[in-house]
């Protein structure tokens, strides 16, 4: 965070963590993943915030609830595909309400930068009829945050606010306001009100309906659903991001923008499309808006000319309604043609999975793979993955697999997935495991850290978000106690040793459980011993097999073909020697303590 006085360099998540802190938000949780993950982690710099990583996002919603109800302002974040996973609590929440403010924020990702789908979570606001904000820019993300926990506790009601890619990452100027002093409150027993037993629930659904309407007239009165007149001759619909880029467009045209979504500001928009001559709805994936106002009976240009499909820019909308631009795109004199070589996504020099996928390849294993660094693995040369999901359904689908296609997959078939993914949704999966009798064997790759994400602490780092120390889970004994009687933990630089324990777990009877374990080469704590690694070419008879690895240090010289090792890559970490035949690539002995 860039300070000045009062004001700050900002990205979205920076701002709404400080939205938090203004506001008196008290207590802090979720499960990292991007694009969401640093509102935790600037929560986390604020000694007045609670802020706490959660096992996974479900347990994060259940527990921000609860500090809700005893009487702490709180707020929970996750990225789209993590709503998915605490929905069971955020649907029911809304029946309850709140006792202070609560706030919930879902990171969209549209463009997939990071993610395996492109949902729109508005909907979600919708389906549990809970009132919904998007900022367009990093002062509206801090803004939104404190009134959403002001509008949280007047209407009695969880609060979602809905960001995208672009406005998490993207920095702009917010102004900075002080902390705001929050009036103590006490968890006080009312079974009518937290209880949501049917009879209960009948009564809350009612309560629901009823603060909807009144919502929804509010959001034609607020300061973040306004009208900014143009040329009426254009007028359009828009929310988030998307109003940024058809400023750019259209920065004539007469705007609705939205900043309070949902419940619709029906009247409002009414009001402004008999204001003007042709109506466009702006927004990125899903006709959300759109929907709306064709429901109300208002003809509108939308998704019939703006892709559904990725992120919105200026280009796209420019290309699409092409002939209302009254200004045409500047033109870029193309600088000359050069062939730009494709990078695939790789692991990084170093990496403890890299020889996991390598020896998975070499016994030709099928493999359900999971969410975090190792997706990777799917990529050429390992191409060592053929199936991924959702958090922890590398177990789950390896036993699905298995009850289809029984022993012809036996002797095969291996889950793959990381320690933070393990607990946070792999557990379950295992016990199931287990209790249907499963025989594949389950690999969880252990680098100390929540790594995909940015080396976030996780139940068996033994670190808590704040640095403080804490227990450290015990996975072996976590595997054990699922009922998993064939638990191994080795060294996955070990690679002869990692084979004969794959080996001899793939031809067990029952389920088997191999840990791996080696810490993320980039964590910062991390002072591996160092045994430098050096090539003899004239040895090098081009076989390949160090290139099988995938290692970005591992370069072929274009002269002879010949392999060369990029010592600003190299970080010593001795895979291509231990699967160099010739004795090309040796490593200097480990010297005796």
């Amino acid at each position: 965070m860039t300070h000045t006085g009062n004001r700050a360099f900002l990205s979205g998540n920076a701002a709404i963590a400080r939205g938090a802190w203004e506001s008196g938000i008290r207590f802090a949780s979720a499960y990292p993943g991007t694009p969401s993950t640093e509102i935790l982690e600037y929560c986390g710099t604020y000694k007045e915030i609670d802020a706490q990583w959660a096992v996974n996002e479900k347990t994060a919603m259940e527990t921000v609830i609860g500090a809700s109800y005893g009487g702490a302002r709180s707020i929970c974040a996750q990225k789209h595909v993590g709503l998915n996973v605490a929905a069971d609590p955020f649907f029911t929440v809304a029946y309850t309400g709140v006792n202070a403010g609560l706030v919930i924020v879902s990171a969209d990702d549209p463009g997939m930068h990071s993610s395996q789908n492109e949902q729109d979570n508005r909907h979600y606001a919708m389906m549990a009829k809970i009132p919904m904000f998007e900022p367009s820019n990093s002062q509206e993300a801090k803004d939104m945050t404190i009134a959403a926990i002001k509008l949280s506790e007047e209407f009695d009601t969880t609060v979602m606010i809905r960001t995208t890619t672009r406005i998490s990452h993207s920095e702009s100027i917010v102004s900075l306001g002080e902390r705001e002093t929050t009036p103590e409150r006490e968890f006080v027993r009312d079974m009518a009100k937290y209880c949501v037993l049917p009879h209960n629930a009948r009564r809350l659904h009612t309560k629901v309906e009823e603060r909807q309407k009144k919502i929804a007239e509010l959001g034609c009165k607020s300061p973040f659903n306004r009208i900014e007149e143009g040329n009426r001759s254009i007028g359009i619909i828009t929310s988030g991001i998307s109003y940024c880029h058809a400023r750019e467009i259209f920065p004539d045209a007469s705007y609705l923008k939205l900043g309070l979504t949902y419940p619709f500001p029906t009247e409002l928009i009414k009001q402004f499309a008999a204001s003007v001559d042709k109506l466009i709805v702006i927004e990125e994936n899903d006709p959300f808006l759109e929907t709306a106002v064709r429901s109300m009976g208002i003809s509108c240009t939308g998704k019939d000319r703006l892709p559904i499909c990725g992120e919105l820019n200026p280009d796209i909308i420019h290309a699409s309604l092409a002939e209302l631009v009254s200004k045409p795109m500047p033109t870029i004199t193309p600088a000359a043609k050069v062939d730009i070589p494709v990078r695939p996504p790789v692991l990084c020099p170093g990496c403890p999975h890299r020889g996991v996928f390598y020896t998975l390849r070499k016994l030709n294993c099928t493999v359900t793979g999971d969410i975090g660094c190792y997706s990777l693995g799917a990529f050429a040369p390992h191409n060592a993955m053929h199936t991924i999901v959702c958090m922890g359904a590398s177990v789950t689908s390896a036993m699905g697999i298995e009850k289809a296609m029984k022993e012809k997959v036996h002797g095969k078939l291996v889950a793959v997935l990381g320690e933070s993914t393990f607990m946070h949704s792999g557990i379950t999966g295992l016990i199931d495991t287990v209790y249907n009798k499963g025989r594949h064997v389950t690999m969880i790759l252990d680098n100390s850290i929540t790594a995909m994400t940015g080396h976030q602490q996780n139940p068996s780092s033994g670190k808590t978000l704040k640095g403080e120390a804490t227990k450290s889970l015990n996975i072996e004994a976590m595997c054990r106690a699922c009922g998993v009687t064939n638990v191994h933990t080795v060294d996955p630089f070990d690679l002869k040793l990692l084979e004969d324990t794959l080996k001899e777990a793939l031809n067990d009877t029952e389920p088997a459980v191999i840990i791996t374990r080696r810490p993320c080469f980039l964590l910062k704590d991390y002072k591996p011993q160092v045994r430098l690694v050096s090539i003899n070419r004239d040895k090098c008879v081009k076989c390949g097999m160090c290139w099988k690895l995938g290692c970005p240090a591992i370069e072929v010289s274009p002269e002879d073909g010949k392999t060369v090792i990029n010592s600003a890559l190299c970080v010593h970490c001795g895979l291509c020697a231990s699967v160099c035949r010739p004795g090309a690539i040796t490593q200097a002995k480990e010297e005796a303590k």
